[in-house]
């Protein structure tokens, strides 16, 4: 029997006695054992302490015991399993199931969500295979507003979270693009999939101490004079309990802790720390995922962003028709005419919602007047959310904004390079920001790239920084 058969005969004797699969940590723990490896030796490789490892191996032994009816434990596993494999093993072969008595084992690799009874949180019972309560804080969870299209982006999400057990999500995007409201409507199609869903805002920039703090909080259910006193401490605390339990922690408005005025995705003081937490939760071993809602990523999301990685980033782009809803709930008029708006504002839901109700007021709903005017409008309230990004950017970033935004066609990498004179190395890393931070557009002609500035985003860098003399 080789690893991945033993991974999914011990996935079949945990299913049918708790009705969970297998986590990550009690998958290192069946191979390391198979492979006769000290339980020290599978904690270093699953960065978790040698105490914590032998606890849930216990529980596992126990669990396999029962369904065996024979001593399972790291000692005894590899005999018991190859007496078991000799009595059963043309089955395991010919078969998807392993019948023992009246007990089918499943032997299928994959790990099917299961089917929700209601979107409502459930209460315990006493049967072992039913799933626990949700626990829920949605506290800091902003109300649900109109929510148009996303099926893809939404689809996305749920395979990634509940099908490829994600451990850490990044959703990124411009300001108003519809991170948070992605967030919010996702929750009812996975949240049947954890034990605990927290929602936290780190809008009011707390620090990562207290942050674990409220986190903990609620976890655990103890009182604040009862938690350790250092970040570390607290930081060792919430990976215990991200690994003994199936949480979801969503964190909005992470950009708050990133720094200004520097290349994206680095912290402001006293922010660093929360590294920490992001590449200790990317990198371990645990049942749980994070979700990060932020316009750019923190350095560490592209870091360990990579393919098959347990670590993934959404970059939300704008809506396409389904933006045609908030004009339809506006009452705007003509939506054979809708269309251009989309386009010229890029499809950004807060955009099109502010360019809509100035037509409302002006036009009494009519497309085709405001159009005959040829302008594209920002208004005060479009200005300061595009001021309070563009705030955040580099002066290396605002000279390359100033040099896409002028030119009249897209341009080539080579001709920004002429034209603000900044060494290769220097500007490859301020386009990689802007891309991050969801400023530049790109598109290829003739084997190579072009960028280019939105409609919008260009309208403001014109306004704005022709004043400041770039």
């Amino acid at each position: 029997m080789d690893v991945q058969e033993l991974l999914r005969f011990a996935d079949g004797l945990v299913f049918t006695k708790t009705g969970k699969h297998l986590d990550d940590l009690q998958e290192a723990v069946v191979r390391g054992t198979w492979q006769g490896k000290r339980y020290s030796k599978i904690s270093k490789e699953v960065h978790c302490t040698e105490r914590h490892v032998r606890n849930i191996a216990s529980k596992l032994w126990k669990i396999m015991s029962e369904i065996l009816e024979e001593n399972v434990s790291k000692s005894t596993f590899h005999s018991v399993i190859e007496r078991y494999q000799i009595s059963h093993y043309s089955n395991f072969l010919n078969s998807n199931f392993l019948e023992q008595g009246d007990i089918n084992f499943c032997t299928e690799t994959s790990h099917p969500p299961k089917t929700p009874q209601n979107s409502q949180p459930r209460q315990t019972s006493t049967p072992e295979n039913t799933q626990p309560e949700i626990h829920q804080d949605l506290r800091d969870a902003p109300d649900i507003t109109s929510f148009y299209g996303r099926t893809s982006e939404l689809a996305t999400l749920q395979q990634w979270i509940v099908h490829d057990r994600t451990r850490l999500v990044a959703i990124l995007g411009i300001s108003g693009i519809g991170k948070t409201n992605l967030a919010l409507h996702i929750l009812p199609q996975i949240q049947h999939q954890f034990e605990y869903v927290i929602w936290r805002s780190l809008g009011t920039s707390p620090t990562l101490h207290n942050t674990l703090k409220s986190l903990i909080k609620f976890l655990s259910n103890l009182p604040e004079t009862e938690l350790p006193t250092s970040t570390d401490e607290l930081l060792s605390l919430l990976m215990e309990k991200l690994r003994s339990h199936r949480c979801l922690v969503i964190l909005d408005d992470v950009q708050t802790i990133l720094s200004s005025r520097q290349i994206a995705g680095n912290y402001r003081h006293p922010y660093e720390n929360y590294s920490s937490l992001f590449k200790l939760i990317g990198e371990t071993c645990h049942n749980s995922c994070l979700i990060l809602n932020s316009w750019e990523p923190p350095r560490e999301i592209v870091a360990l962003t990579r393919e098959k990685a347990r670590v993934r980033s959404l970059q939300l782009q704008g809506l396409g028709v389904a933006a045609g809803g908030i004009f339809q709930e506006k009452g705007l008029l003509e939506p054979e005419k809708w269309e251009s708006l989309i386009n010229t504002y890029r499809g950004n839901p807060l955009w099109l919602k502010i360019v809509a109700a100035l037509i409302q007021e002006l036009f009494g709903g009519r497309v085709g007047e405001f159009l005959n005017y040829n302008m594209l409008f920002l208004g005060e309230e479009l200005k300061a959310i595009l001021q309070q990004q563009c705030e955040r950017l580099s002066e290396l970033e605002k000279q390359v904004m100033c040099c896409i935004g002028n030119a009249i066609e897209p341009v080539f990498i080579s001709q920004i390079i002429e034209n603000v004179q900044l060494s290769p190395d220097d500007l490859f890393n301020v386009m990689k920001s802007l891309g991050n931070r969801a400023f530049i557009e790109k598109q290829e002609q003739d084997n190579q790239v072009l960028f280019n500035l939105s409609p919008v985003v260009r309208q403001y860098v014109k306004n704005e920084y022709s004043r400041e003399g770039r």
